[in-house]
């Protein structure tokens, strides 16, 4: 049996459910959700699997030593005690990324730094030359979390955050994150077999992750590079055992028909651009409709919208018209239906003039939101 390794996964915070459900469903084991991030176990196959399919996590980290900090000097020689040279030869590039803060480490920049002299160090030790930094593209990408007098040191097996998953080049003002369009398709439990719109799609991203939902894409699938692959244990069989794997399990039609609609043609241009990119192009119907000119397009199902809140897009007295209409065509036009309104302003929110059958704590970014359901009868 294969060896089991000790894994974290970052994640949004508030979303540690999520995720923790969706590692259990992709296999891992001894699944604990901790604060901004879930541990887990499970072997080099798993690894590669949560990186492939995982729709809600941002990395996955593989700690590789745990230890007390109470100063640049302790970090340094800490660092020193791993032997370098079974993760990283000095032709092959590395990146430092610090997380967290603590009295003693309290710039992470130069603590990011202070990591990194001491590997080339050892390795000019070793070898009598060392690695180059990479920032953008390194082989190797180790990642140092501080919280309080403790350092966590590990190494980076995702590269790029697992949210950039390589299909959306154009984006409109104020983007969702996929990671929490995906988790709130999770969230709301929709059904790839009832109909899905959003009204406000913008650039796409909650149409486009139901989508490679509905039809069982990998959202890994479009990026050329992880973490992992620069790693001396990479296994090129695996990696594409596992990727024919998920190419076989695509389906190929949906269950039930998912749009997206927006007033602006210019940010459906970019929806469309970005459902070309992954392959949805042909499944998705995105249209161009004032909000007031909204039609349902089924007897039933679920609609999930993040309208502007204030924050960035948008003035607040323009809105509260913005709010009311949207509320009007739920309530017109949208009977039988299950609708999901994302907001950071309570007071906007009242003036969608419907009782929610439910809030949801939700964190978009840094800011707290809800998302209200109403059931429309």
């Amino acid at each position: 049996m294969a060896a089991l390794n000790h894994y974290f996964a970052t994640v949004a915070r508030g979303l540690e459910p999520v995720a923790a459900q969706e590692l259990k469903q992709l296999g891992a084991q001894e699944v604990h959700p901790d604060f901004t991030g879930v541990h887990f176990l499970g072997d080099q196959a798993l690894l590669y699997r949560v990186n492939l399919w995982a729709r809600t996590l941002f990395r996955v980290l593989v700690p590789i030593h745990e230890f007390s900090c109470p100063s640049t000097d302790r970090l340094y020689h800490e660092v020193q005690k791993i032997a370098w040279e079974d993760y990283l030869q000095p032709d092959n590039t590395l990146a430092v990324h610090c997380t967290g803060r603590s009295p003693a480490l309290s710039h992470s920049h130069f603590t990011a730094l202070q990591v990194k002299n001491a590997i080339v160090d050892q390795q000019r030790c070793i070898f009598g030359q060392r690695s180059s930094v990479d920032a953008q593209h390194p082989d190797l990408l180790i990642n140092l979390h501080i919280q309080q007098n403790r350092c966590i040191l590990s190494l980076d097996s995702s590269g790029a955050s697992l949210h950039r998953r390589g299909y959306r080049q154009a984006m409109g003002a104020a983007p969702l994150k996929e990671t929490l369009a995906a988790a709130l398709l999770d969230l709301v439990g929709w059904d790839t077999g009832l109909p899905f719109i959003d009204p406000l799609c913008g650039s796409g991203t909650l149409p486009l992750e139901a989508g490679l939902k509905a039809l069982n894409i990998a959202p890994g699938s479009f990026r050329q590079k992880f973490g992992f692959m620069g790693w001396p244990d990479f296994s090129v069989e695996l990696w594409q055992s596992l990727l024919t794997e998920a190419q076989s399990s695509q389906l190929p039609e949906l269950k039930a028909p998912i749009y997206g609609s927006d007033r602006d043609s210019n940010v459906l241009a970019q929806a469309q651009s970005n459902a070309e990119r992954c392959g949805l192009a042909h499944h998705i119907a995105l249209v161009q409709t004032e909000l007031s000119q909204l039609e349902s397009p089924a007897d039933s199902g679920v609609l999930i919208c993040n309208p502007p809140y204030g924050e960035r897009l948008g003035d607040l007295q323009e809105l509260g018209g913005f709010y009311k209409t949207l509320g009007d065509v739920l309530k017109q036009r949208f009977k039988g239906w299950t609708a999901f309104i994302l907001t950071g302003n309570k007071e906007l929110a009242k003036r969608v003039g419907l009782r929610a059958s439910q809030r949801i704590p939700v964190y978009n970014g840094s800011l707290a939101c809800t998302l209200l359901k109403y059931e429309l009868y």
